[in-house]
């Protein structure tokens, strides 16, 4: 049995400009963490995630590998940090009249003796928390900011 994060976000911009935010290492950073991620399936790349002592967090390197790259519309990569292996993230970007809804799935949180609702909770409060940031990060990339 596994668990899954489902978001959805509505973005005034077109698809095109949300998935150079998805797919830029320098907007993804903004948005998420720093990273090396190329477009290109197979790619083995590393988010970042930089660590926050006011909750005992020390920080960690998240594994992540591209499994789907279809521009602009779908991506998917692998996503594994400490005892959370195996999890798979897929954007889904969808044209509609008012911009892009933005469609993340976080999959594959199995529940072993790994699994904790804490590490779950976590996953949930991050990914609210980097979506939050990315028209912000959108909007500096439309005007040609880094």
């Amino acid at each position: 049995m596994t668990k899954t994060i489902q978001k959805e976000i509505l973005l005034p911009q077109p698809r095109e400009q949300v998935w150079r935010a998805l797919t830029e290492p320098a907007t993804l950073a903004q948005w998420m963490f720093p990273n090396n991620f190329a477009p290109h399936i197979g790619h083995k790349f590393t988010f970042q995630v930089p660590g926050n002592p006011k909750v005992n967090f020390d920080g960690l390197t998240v594994h992540c590998e591209v499994l789907e790259c279809d521009p602009p519309a779908r991506l998917a990569f692998t996503w594994s940090a400490a005892a959370l292996t195996n999890t798979r993230v897929t954007f889904q970007l969808q044209s509609v009249p008012e911009g892009t809804r933005l469609l993340l799935e976080h999959s594959g949180f199995g529940i072993t003796e790994h699994f904790t609702p804490q590490n779950f909770r976590g996953a949930e409060y991050g990914w609210a928390g980097m979506l939050a940031k990315l028209p912000a990060a959108i909007a500096s990339q439309q005007k040609g900011t880094p």
